[in-house]
């Protein structure tokens, strides 16, 4: 077991996000947090990465609670990426990606280090990219880069938010194979939040669906996209099909949810 969050709760002053959250989520695996506008996806894994803390609850690392971890401990564990970052120092492509070894460094950058991050620049197809500046860059590069960032950590645990909003579908599916291909390969949990269901399905091991700020259902892919949840959770009708690359979902009409 790697993380497992128990009675997770949080909100803004009265304002309740999200609501005795209970998950549980292993090596090896990809797990992506589904569920529509508003219902707490980003909340969550922002509580995670002990960006937020929560109202109630905790969540633990290898049973301790990350929130009693030393910064500089959990940098070497967990890797956090955004949807969105800003970028308020001129620094290159190559510079921002070696700021991900910081966790693992003493005095100085080692060959260990450069080498690890051109690795990294090669398996994500940006080393043409490595003396450009981020301001440099489109949407779509920087995110690759700060994925890069973060992989560069050598994390036991990386947290992605949205990381395919910014990227063609060709980038979509290269990244989320790499990223798969990370979680398999050294034994980390990837965890994501996706709003593309037909991606979440193909490459996710479990689904956690969230709605109104609760886990509504959880389990393979086939155990949670099926017709009922779709129409109670995003008020659609939806017609699923297996596929050979997983699901394919085709909406049909929209309805109430909850219905």
């Amino acid at each position: 077991m790697m993380i497992k969050v128990t009675g997770l709760s949080f909100g803004y002053e009265r304002n309740p996000v999200l609501s005795n959250i209970r998950m549980k989520l292993a090596k090896g695996e990809v797990a992506s947090i589904v569920g529509p506008n508003g219902a707490g996806k980003t909340t969550l894994l922002k509580s995670m990465a002990t960006i937020f803390p929560p109202k109630k609850g905790k969540i633990w690392l290898d049973g301790q609670d990350v929130r009693a971890l030393k910064p500089e401990v959990l940098a070497r564990k967990q890797a956090y990426v955004p949807q969105q970052a800003s970028f308020y120092f001129p620094l290159t492509v190559m510079e921002t990606v070696l700021l991900g070894r910081k966790p693992h460094m003493r005095w100085r950058v080692s060959s260990h280090d450069l080498h690890v991050v051109e690795q990294l620049l090669k398996r994500l197809k940006l080393e043409v990219f490595a003396d450009r500046y981020m301001d440099e860059l489109s949407g779509g590069e920087r995110q690759k880069v700060l994925i890069a960032r973060a992989l560069a950590q050598e994390p036991e645990i990386l947290l992605l938010d949205e990381p395919t909003s910014a990227l063609d579908i060709r980038h979509q599916l290269e990244v989320l194979e790499l990223i798969r291909g990370f979680a398999r390969q050294a034994n980390m949990l990837v965890v994501l939040v996706l709003h593309d269901l037909e991606l979440a399905a193909r490459y996710s091991d479990t689904i956690h669906l969230l709605y109104n700020g609760k886990i509504y259902a959880s389990g393979s892919p086939e155990e949670v996209f099926v017709a009922g949840n779709m129409r109670h959770v995003y008020g659609v009708h939806m017609l699923i099909e297996p596929s050979r690359h997983g699901l394919k979902m085709t909406a049909l009409e929209s309805v109430q949810p909850g219905e």
